[in-house]
């Protein structure tokens, strides 16, 4: 390196080592030439001159999902109707750096080594700090045995990876809502997790968050689930070692954490336990351990935390006077470990004080002080990553980026932190040693997650969406006999496509129907799509059947067995019956003890 020009590598300030791409908007690492190149995202490509300099491309969208479906039971009564990608930076010039001047004629030649060049403008640190916040929201929830991510790609090797067949889909869209199940084991072997109790333990599923992030990126819910919460869990197919595969037999009245661990049962049958439990399914999970919560919390420098009373506990060994704190490594393990000085003493009143914690966390993520440290960034990217097992629909590059870019777009304020509602398990006698799931309110929580519906209040959004839809039954309807729709089991109850169609034809005098069977994958809600020339017949069928706005959906129609344009009706899970009206989003529940990541709480 010509060290007049540019000094020696080893004085280098690491932040300004970060240069813009605008082939992919993010910030890439450009080293001295002699040392290994590292991009985030984008690949290498092989130097053409031998100035240091390289361009690199951005990552392609990884994208894509599993579905399935159920069957209709309904008949099959048909219709009574007769009849340029963007231009690279050349090769081997990085993409910030600008061309060389060309010499005028009679200019002397510059000196060797400084030849044409302009001075390099440097970044901003608050542009710098852009770079990174896309990972931020990810890392947050992998405290406290729940698990996070912030992507860098020279890092993905760090990641471990788990097949849980078809409990996990293929891929991820950035286009859908999207459900992480996050679990902490309390597994005792290995690096960092010896010395806890249970010497041995190869882990349950000790602490347990269904992170919902909505459609739309303007609210995500954490759902924590108890630990001791009885379930039954069913049957999970493991794939073993060797490559074959074995079954679990399920069992009935269990505490939730044997989910995992218990007779071989891996992270997909945790997941198929929470679908069993609130009918959400889960479309991926991240897991970490004890070791990842002190690496994290000293990779930030610690995290804030306030107590509203002083706690010495000699079985965590947590010992803080009253007020404010600043905690990491095993000071931290020991805080969210710490379930004896809380309330009334037990899981429920843990649970609230780890997600306190996680908020903490969060806020520290997405300050100042840790977005404009590159070393500090870096060395929280090596403890996530090495401390994260997923499955292997996330387990890629691509993907892993996308969800950090996606986590990124929620605001703190509309995170909410909630719990599932439970009683005392009756049959613990006068010790309550076991929750059981609220039957009265707990599938108001379930639903509200399921259907997308926030805890928070998003007032802006969601009234201009909800603008947008009741605009959509405005306007002239087309007379019943000329709407032409097919009908679609998305959900509904068996028969309900066959129900629906027999009372169009019968009451409502919409011959031109159709029985269509089932739909591709499930639906929450009942939609009906339609071309735009067919929004009067969408407008009268919505009429008839009681169909807010949301449910109608433009986008484009299909052809039918007579090869005529028709709309689709396919019946969700809403769908009470035929005649009955489909009701529109409701609010969601208050939850006792929610809170929001923005918020500065007391553990108490």
């Amino acid at each position: 390196m010509d060290a007049q020009g540019r000094g020696r590598a080893d004085n280098i300030d690491p932040a300004d080592q970060w240069v813009l791409n605008p082939n992919t908007g993010e910030y890439e690492l450009r080293l001295a030439p002699s040392a290994p190149q590292s991009s985030v995202p984008g690949q290498r490509r092989p130097r053409a001159r031998d100035n240091g300099d390289r361009d690199n491309n951005g990552d392609r969208d990884n994208s894509g999902g599993r579905d399935s479906s159920g069957r209709d039971t309904g008949g099959g009564a048909r219709s009574r109707e007769g009849g340029a990608p963007p231009r690279e930076p050349r090769q081997g010039r990085a993409a910030d750096v600008p061309a060389p001047r060309r010499a005028r004629r009679g200019e002397p030649e510059p000196p060797q080594g400084r030849r044409g060049r302009r001075p390099v403008k440097k970044k901003s640190t608050a542009k710098k700090a852009l770079a990174w916040t896309g990972g931020s929201l990810a890392l947050v929830l992998v405290v406290a045995g729940g698990a996070g991510y912030l992507y860098l790609k020279h890092l993905e090797g760090n990641v471990t990876t788990t097949d849980v067949g078809d409990a996990a889909k293929n891929g991820f869209s950035k286009n859908d809502a999207f459900n992480i199940l996050i679990i902490g084991t309390d597994k005792r072997t290995g690096k960092g997790n010896e010395g806890y109790g249970d010497k041995g333990s190869l882990g349950h599923a000790d602490t347990n968050i269904l992170l919902h992030v909505s459609k739309d990126r303007t609210n995500a819910t954490a759902l924590s689930i108890p630990r001791d919460l009885i379930v039954d869990v069913p049957d999970c197919e493991v794939i073993q070692p060797d490559g074959t595969k074995k079954v679990v037999a399920g069992t009935d009245g269990v505490r939730f954490n044997t989910s995992l661990g218990q007779e071989d049962r891996n992270p997909g049958c945790t997941m198929n336990t929470v679908k069993a439990v609130t009918g959400i399914q889960p479309d991926h999970f991240m897991m970490v351990d004890f070791h990842a919560v002190k690496t994290l919390t000293s990779a930030v420098g610690g995290v804030d935390v306030c107590l509203a009373h002083a706690v010495d506990d000699p079985d965590s060994h947590l010992k803080l006077s009253a007020g404010k704190h600043k905690i990491e490594g095993e000071q931290a393990l020991a805080f969210v470990r710490t379930r004896h000085s809380w309330g009334n003493q037990g899981d429920l009143d843990r649970i609230k004080v780890q997600q306190k914690f996680m908020g903490s966390l969060m806020r520290k993520m997405s300050s100042s002080d840790t977005l404009t440290s590159p070393t500090k960034l870096l060395g929280l990217a090596e403890a996530a990553t090495k401390a994260l097992t997923v499955d292997k629909g996330i387990g890629n590059v691509g993907t892993l980026k996308d969800i950090a870019l996606e986590l990124k777009k929620v605001p703190p304020k509309n995170i909410s932190f909630v719990t599932v509602p439970v009683l005392d398990n009756p049959a613990d006698g006068v010790v309550h040693k076991t929750v059981i799931v609220n039957p009265t309110t707990a599938p108001e929580v379930f639903d509200a997650i399921r259907d997308d519906v926030s805890f928070t209040d998003v007032k802006k959004k969601e009234n201009a969406a909800k603008d947008a839809q009741a605009a959509r039954l405005k306007g002239t309807k087309s007379a019943a006999s000329e709407v032409r729709v097919r009908i679609l089991n998305g959900g509904a109850e068996p028969g309900s496509a066959q129900e629906t169609l027999n009372w169009m034809q019968t009451d409502k005098g919409i011959l031109k129907s159709e029985n269509a069977g089932n739909a591709p994958a499930p639906l929450a809600r009942t939609t009906l799509e339609y071309a735009p020339d067919q929004a009067p017949q969408a407008r009268e069928l919505a009429a008839l059947m009681g169909l807010p706005g949301s449910a109608l959906k433009p986008g484009k129609s299909v052809t039918n067995a007579q090869g005529l344009p028709t709309m689709t009706l396919t019946l969700g899970k809403d769908f009470k019956g035929a005649g009955v009206p489909v009701t529109g989003p409701k609010k969601a529940p208050k939850v006792d003890g929610q809170s929001t990541a923005d918020k500065v709480e007391c553990a108490s």
